[in-house]
């Protein structure tokens, strides 16, 4: 995985190489997040939404298989991770809660879900398709995008901070990753 530069103050690109890259890459952000957190993901069918989520999954502890909920609408799963467990004393028994929205219909269905408890509760929430509600996401939120290059394997991933906090953290968490990045 190679970070390939900043597109603007606010977007940054990053090539996968194989589904085993896209999935270290939401392992490793996973360190980011703290309860109350929302990602927003969209890309192409097909791209790699749940190698992606399965990776986010595991660096934050959970130890259920994690598969797409696009005919349920969300799952949700226990977060095992003592750090961010800490981080939520006002709530015991962390959870990940995973939206996939391809085949919503209509805010209602969210509304009827009582979305405003996962979108801004104390779990983390990650939304596929997030860009189809997006006047409903909070205004500070980490968006990424994934999209299929020409070889089979080759993810493009774009993140986009929203909000200083998620602008700091993406920028040390680049940063981070190209300093333990073999040289060549």
């Amino acid at each position: 995985m190679k970070a390939e530069g900043l597109l603007s103050s606010k977007s940054y690109k990053i090539l996968s190489n194989s589904p085993a890259e896209t999935k270290g890459f939401g392992r490793s952000l996973a360190q980011l997040f703290r309860p109350g957190d929302v990602i927003s993901l969209s890309w192409d069918l097909g791209a790699g939404k749940t190698t992606f989520v399965q990776g986010l999954a595991k660096g934050l502890g959970v130890q259920d298989r994690v598969t797409s909920p696009t005919f349920a609408l969300i799952k949700e799963y226990q977060v095992r991770n003592s750090e961010l467990e800490n981080r939520n004393s006002k709530s015991p028994g962390l959870r990940l809660h995973h939206f996939d929205l391809y085949r919503l219909m209509s805010f209602e269905e969210l509304y009827d879900l009582g979305y405003e408890e996962y979108f801004y509760g104390l779990g983390i929430t990650v939304i596929e398709w997030g860009e189809k509600i997006a006047p409903l996401l909070p205004k500070v939120f980490l968006e990424i995008k994934i999209t299929q290059q020409l070889s089979e394997n080759v993810r493009e991933i774009e993140i986009i901070p929203h909000g200083s906090r998620w602008d700091k953290l993406v920028h040390k968490w680049l940063k981070q990753n190209e300093a333990e990045q073999p040289k060549t």
